[in-house]
């Protein structure tokens, strides 16, 4: 037995170590930055303790770069996740042409993320932007729109870029869930007279939880921190009145005054708190379980 052992271990070693590399020795590396000082050229100065979580709270910043994460990540993921059940309830159909949509929902996702920003950017143009062509020839505007120049304007558009963005792989894996389903469990309900939206409601969305619970998991912390569409969208404006968790960490280290690399790294650590904090606390609000699944499918 423990020469089978021996050998597991050999087989998953390069797993280990490759999870090591890459993720333990990144986590410790992380936090023992956000217990140091550093000098602005980045050389280690010393431990300074919690010092600079405490200076992290001292930022007058941060209230107002949590909100617009709060808002980023809501509105994106939520509104992702919305429109993701519609399309692969769509492309779960039988239609001429269903494979070429099929694929070509996949380009948003499969493009680079700096590009697809960048072509956005081009897109919300003030002067030759095709948004305000289009929607002043239109008249649904009377005058262009400055979309990253306007305080009230400027995290819509991140949002929607975001959800462009986001769309691809949520909607395939609703779709993934919804081609799991058993056709004979629809035979059953249109036999007991149910309709189709009973059906949708009873039916489908109770045994799509599995991967209702991936799509959101995962999209919550993709969007949590995703860099390039926030930066590439936002850095025309001073200040931080428009970012994130993650572009704020990246200021602070690189761009702003401060050119503090420990207070980044306090706020890198306190960014993984948030993530982890948000993933549990929406596991335990949908109260996955098999039993919910098996009530669901019955």
């Amino acid at each position: 037995m423990s020469g089978r052992r021996w050998e597991a271990l050999l087989w998953l070693g390069p797993s280990l170590a490759l999870i090591g590399g890459v993720v333990f020795y990144p986590a410790v590396a992380l936090v023992r930055a956000s217990l140091g000082r550093y000098s602005i050229t980045g050389v280690y100065q010393g431990s300074v303790g919690a010092e600079n979580y405490a200076r992290l709270l001292e930022q007058p910043a941060l209230p107002t770069v949590l909100a617009n994460t709060a808002v980023w990540v809501t509105a994106v993921v939520s509104i992702t996740v919305v429109i993701s059940l519609a399309l692969a309830q769509l492309l779960n159909q039988d239609f001429p042409g269903r494979a070429l949509v099929r694929w070509a929902l996949i380009v948003p996702w499969a493009a680079s993320l700096i590009m697809t920003s960048t072509l956005f950017v081009w897109i919300y143009d003030y002067y030759f932007g095709a948004l305000n062509q289009l929607l002043t020839s239109l008249h649904v505007l009377p005058q262009p729109v400055d979309w990253l120049g306007e305080d009230t304007t400027v995290m819509g558009a991140m949002i929607a870029v975001g959800i462009f963005v986001s769309l691809p792989f949520t909607t395939y894996v609703l779709l993934a869930g919804l081609a799991g389903i058993p056709g004979e469990v629809y035979e059953a309900a249109r036999v007991d007279g149910a309709s189709t939206w009973a059906t949708y409601r009873l039916v489908t969305l109770p045994l799509l939880q599995p991967a209702l619970l991936v799509a959101v998991v995962l999209n919550v912390i993709y969007v949590f921190n995703s860099f390039p569409i926030v930066w590439t969208l936002n850095d025309r404006n001073p200040g931080f009145g428009h970012d994130t968790m993650i572009t704020y960490m990246y200021k602070i280290a690189f761009k702003s005054a401060l050119r503090d690399v420990g207070l980044a790294a306090a706020l890198g650590v306190v960014n993984v708190a948030l993530i982890l904090v948000a993933v549990v606390a929406y596991l335990r609000t949908v109260r996955w379980d098999d039993d919910a699944a098996a009530a669901g499918s019955a």
